[in-house]
Order: C-alpha cells, then sequence, then structure tokens
C-alpha cells in the first residue's frame, strides 16, 4: 500500500482509509491485491479509471520485472504440474507451476518479492526456474482444483479394490494375469473427475465434450465456439471409467459396449442454471467414444436479433412461420443451429390457443409449452408412424425432427394438406438444394408446390470479441470473393481478431446465423418439375431477393460482427 501511494496510483485519503479501514473477517482473509482491488479506488495516476486486479497486477508486474500470466485452465497439462511440488509446498508458498519443460519451469505467483522457496525448488528439479505473476483468486482457485484432480486420477489409476471391467472392446488389449487395477464407475475419485470435466465445460461454454480413447490414454476434449480443443489426457482405465459413470448417469446399458447408445441427463451448473446433455456412446477401436452435447435452455429465451437472423431475413423468416398451415424446411449440416432456430421459433408461436406437438429423434430439450415424441425404433415408433399418431391429438402445428425417407415427407406433406403448419429439416448444402432432396426422395412436384412455403438453409460463423476486436481494410478480390455475383460496394473498414482474456486469445466470442432464404413464390414453381433446374430456381429466388449464406455472412462482416476467413470456413463460395 505504501508503495501505491509512492508511485501516485492512490491518493493520501484512500492510502489511510486502506490502512485503518476495519475488516470483516472474509476480508481479512483476502489476499492484499484482491482486497484492494474489491475497494474500487480511484487510480490517481490514470484519472477515469479504478485500481481493478488488472491494473493492479499490471503496476506490480511493471516494478518486479515480472510478468502477468493469465491461466487457460484448457492449456494446462495437469498431470505435469503437479509433479512439480507438492499440494502442501504449493499452499505453504503460495506458488503454482503453471508450464513445465525440460529445462525451465514456470512458478506463478502473487508475491514476487518472496523468493525463499526458489534456490531448493530449482536444486530439487535441476531446472531453471521462471517467475511470473497471477490473480490471486486464480491462484487459489487452480491450486486445489488441479491438485484435487490429480490427486482423483491417481486414486483412480491405482484402486485395486474394484471390479474388472467386462467385454472392453479394445481390439488390441492384452490379457494381463492378475490385473485388477480398473477403477470402478463409482469410485468417489472418478465422481471428482467426471464434476470436473463437467463444471470446466460449463465455465468454457463448450457445446460438445467428446471422451475418445487411443491405444494407451483417453482423451478429453471440448468443441467451443465450433471449434474442437484439448483439454486434458487420463489414463485409458480411467477415461473408461469416466465413460461408464456417464452411462450410469445417463440411465445406458453399462455393461452393454458393443453398441452404439444414446441417453440423456440434466445437471446444474455452477451458477444455479439446469443444462440437459444428450449422450451418444460409439464403439472404437480402443473402447467406447462417448460425446456429450450440451443444450443450454436459455437459448430458447434468445430473441431472433441474437440468433443473427435480423431485418429482411427475419420479415421473409416470420412471413413463413406465421401461415396457418404449409411446410416450412431448414436445412444445413450438424451442429448448425437448426434445433435453435426451430426451438426458439416454436417458442413463439406456442402460445395458449394453439397445440404444439413434435417428433424428435431424440428430444433434444425439454420445453413444457410443447408436446414432445421421442422416436423408439425398438418399437418400430419411427418419424412417419410419429407423425400418423400426432395427427390424431388435434395438432395445429406439427414439429418433425428430420424428413429422412418418402414414407416421412408423405405424412409431412399430408399434415400440411389438411391444414396444419409442419416444420421440419433436411440435410442439404443451401435452400434450392432442398427442393431437388424432396423430389428424389419421390416427392410428386405438384404435391411439393402444394405445401412447402419455403426452406432456410443456415450456418454458425464465430463473432468476433467486442473486447478486442481491432479495424482493418479489406481488399476488393477479398470482397467479391463473399458477394458475386452482388455488385456490393467495398466497406470501408472490417475487423479483424486479436484475442483478449475474454476470449481465451481466440479472438471470437459466441456464435451467429448467416442465412439463405428461398420463398416458393409462383414463379419459383414454374421451375418445379421432374426435371428440375436448381439453377434456375437459384437464379430466380436471388432475384426476388434471397441472399446467397456467403452474402449474408458479408454483411456480417461489414457490420463487424465476423471476418471473412470464418464466413469462408463454414459457407465456401459456389464457382
Amino acid at each position: 500500500m505504501d508503495n501505491l501511494l509512492r508511485d501516485g496510483r492512490i491518493s493520501q485519503q484512500d492510502h489511510v482509509q486502506l490502512l485503518n479501514g476495519s475488516r470483516s473477517q472474509e476480508e481479512a482473509l483476502k489476499h492484499p491485491l484482491s482486497y484492494i482491488a474489491d475497494q474500487n479506488l480511484s487510480d490517481t495516476s490514470r484519472p477515469g479509471t479504478s485500481l481493478n486486479i488488472d491494473a493492479l497486477l499490471a503496476w506490480l508486474s511493471e516494478a518486479s520485472q515480472q510478468p502477468i500470466y493469465n491461466l487457460d485452465p484448457l492449456k494446462i497439462d495437469v498431470h505435469a504440474i503437479t509433479e512439480v511440488m507438492s499440494f502442501e509446498f504449493a499452499r505453504r508458498h503460495k506458488i503454482l507451476a503453471v508450464d513445465v519443460t525440460a529445462d525451465e519451469v514456470t512458478i506463478a505467483s502473487c508475491e514476487p518479492y518472496l523468493s525463499a522457496w526458489q534456490s531448493n525448488l530449482e536444486h530439487v528439479l535441476r531446472r531453471t526456474i521462471k517467475r511470473v505473476l497471477i490473480d490471486p483468486a486464480d491462484l487459489k482457485r487452480y491450486t486445489v482444483e488441479f491438485y484435487s484432480l490429480s490427486k482423483s486420477v491417481r486414486g483412480a489409476s491405482g484402486n485395486t479394490n474394484t471390479k474388472q471391467f467386462d467385454g472392453v472392446t479394445n481390439f488390441e488389449q492384452l490379457l494381463e494375469l492378475g490385473d485388477m487395477k480398473d477403477p470402478d464407475a463409482n469410485d468417489q475419485h472418478i465422481v471428482n473427475i467426471v464434476d470436473w470435466i463437467l463444471q470446466y465445460a460449463f465455465d468454457q461454454r463448450a457445446s460438445d465434450i467428446h471422451i475418445e480413447p487411443r491405444r494407451e490414454i483417453g482423451n478429453v476434449r471440448f468443441r467451443i465456439d465450433g471449434v474442437l480443443y484439448n483439454v486434458s489426457e487420463f489414463p485409458l482405465q480411467v477415461a473408461m471409467a469416466i465413460t461408464s459413470r456417464l452411462k450410469i448417469l445417463g440411465r445406458l446399458n453399462v455393461a452393454e459396449k458393443r453398441k452404439p447408445q444414446d441417453g440423456r441427463l440434466k445437471t446444474v451448473t455452477p451458477e444455479g442454471n439446469e443444462v440437459e446433455l444428450r449422450l451418444s456412446t460409439l464403439p472404437t477401436a480402443f473402447g467406447e467414444k462417448m460425446v456429450m452435447r450440451i443444450f443450454d435452455p436459455d437459448v430458447l429465451l434468445r430473441s431472433f436479433e441474437q440468433l443473427g437472423l435480423a431485418n429482411e431475413d427475419y420479415k421473409r423468416w416470420h412471413g413463413m412461420i406465421e401461415k396457418p398451415h404449409g411446410i416450412v424446411l431448414v436445412t444445413g449440416p450438424t451442429g448448425s443451429g437448426k434445433t435453435t432456430t426451430l426451438y426458439s421459433s416454436l417458442k413463439q408461436l406456442a402460445t395458449s390457443e394453439v397445440n404444439v406437438c413434435t417428433i424428435e429423434d431424440p428430444i433434444e430439450m425439454m420445453e413444457d409449452s410443447f408436446n414432445q415424441m421421442q422416436v423408439q425404433h425398438n418399437i418400430d415408433l419411427d418419424f412417419a408412424s410419429g407423425v400418423r399418431a400426432l395427427m390424431r391429438q388435434d395438432p395445429d402445428i406439427v414439429m418433425i425432427g428430420e424428413i429422412r425417407d418418402l414414407e416421412t415427407a408423405e405424412m409431412a406433406i399430408q399434415a400440411a394438406l389438411t391444414g396444419h403448419l409442419v416444420l421440419s429439416t433436411l440435410h442439404t448444402n443451401d435452400a434450392p438444394s432442398a427442393l431437388t432432396r424432396l423430389l428424389e426422395l419421390g416427392v410428386p412436384p405438384y404435391l411439393l408446390k402444394a405445401t412447402v412455403l419455403g426452406v432456410m438453409a443456415q450456418r454458425l460463423v464465430r463473432t468476433l470479441c467486442p473486447h478486442c476486436k481491432q479495424p482493418d481494410t479489406v481488399s476488393e478480390a477479398d470482397w467479391k470473393s463473399l458477394t458475386r455475383p452482388w455488385k456490393v460496394p467495398v466497406p470501408q473498414t472490417i475487423y479483424q481478431p486479436k484475442g483478449c482474456l475474454e476470449c481465451r486469445n481466440t479472438g471470437y466470442l459466441g456464435r451467429q446465423g448467416i442465412y439463405e432464404i428461398l420463398l416458393l413464390s409462383d414463379d419459383i414453381q414454374e421451375h418445379v418439375d421432374e426435371r428440375v433446374d436448381i439453377e434456375k430456381i437459384r437464379q430466380q429466388s436471388m432475384k426476388e431477393g434471397m441472399k446467397t449464406l456467403c452474402l449474408s455472412g458479408a454483411q456480417k462482416v461489414a457490420a463487424g460482427d465476423t471476418t471473412i476467413a470464418e464466413v469462408l470456413r463454414v459457407a465456401p463460395p459456389r464457382k
């Protein structure tokens, strides 16, 4: 505190208040940096700013000549850093190893001038030590979490009192006589590891969790904003026990490891929000692979504008789903946001005056305002038979998870012809291709003309982090790659990713949709026949105002929401 006053960072009055002010028991236990940051004092050397923890760390870093370390738990090798020193040693000296190489160990602390431990540790490790500064709150939290995780992994790996897994499908597995070291799925260590994985997935805004067995290890990866990141590696048997624990929670058959299985579970985030997870297992060469898709119920509360559907696109989409009857299709690959679009639309349509029924495989998110039914192939309840049953339930709006075959398409058409609004999905690359896909399934052109109201193709692009994006210019050639065949003026300024703490140095934070909406007008219907020319349909649709996915993305680039590279990643331009 004296040094802050000496360097002109706090006023004399604030200095006296810090020294003489009364503290609660909780405040007395805080590190001085955290306590000062909580006081929200004015930074006298920078009028208009406060001495938050970032400013205090920057000041201390400059004074001590030690760089600040921004800890990203997804980039930490927990096993390696916890082998550097014991938990007691780390806690006693308030330090934490954050990076380990063959020649150097990076040690983070919030006490740059205390170094009594340094020479002893260098002697034991026989490596040089690099000192870095860290937020005291991060140091306290991650010291406990990393050592607890490491303890659980070691405990699970060394558990000798539990039973051998049956039916492991590792094709290369060797018989080890007397090997009884496989951990049980209900072991407390495994419970702790599963809790840690889920907690970090929620913290990092992951949409999917992958647990993948390899020859000797098990990988855990998170998909964040559409990109997969390596999170951790576990011994293979520990990874298999994690999968078994999740299968128990998802009410799957733990003993069955030869067939794919699907399940779901509901849990609560550290903030108290309920989250649903959809589980899927797959037998692979080295064991069962599991993927968990995380569904955040908050997406149903987001407006179409927050999802990226605004202005003319919103008017075209809303005009389709407000019709009393007909078929509205959403197309795109897996993970393109089709489910979110449909659920958000149904949420708006599901008033007390209408009956909304869905048939899904599986049910993605539970919603009180819908009547949801799940496909069950083991009792011959597929999409077609499900729609047939729903038609006897006096529905106003029907959502079919996916049109996969002619029978399902015929039931959707029958529902539309009898005065119902039908929403469904198809897997095609763009909106016009949905019409040819239905014709390929065997739908007669006259029925397609009579029932289909329109098609929306969509993709998800990562949005630039608003905290760190930086202005840039764009070449005419790059701009034309997105906007052709339209002649759209080149924007004077676009933005590029930079990277900061808020976005984990990726430059991107969150995702939004880009859309291509085709309305089945009278002129387009004239081109729908057995010998349909998809290019003519595309040209006519564009004359009537349909924007391609690339042009929709270009508008978001011009608005400073995303980048040209990101749009081209998810929606390559047509040649």
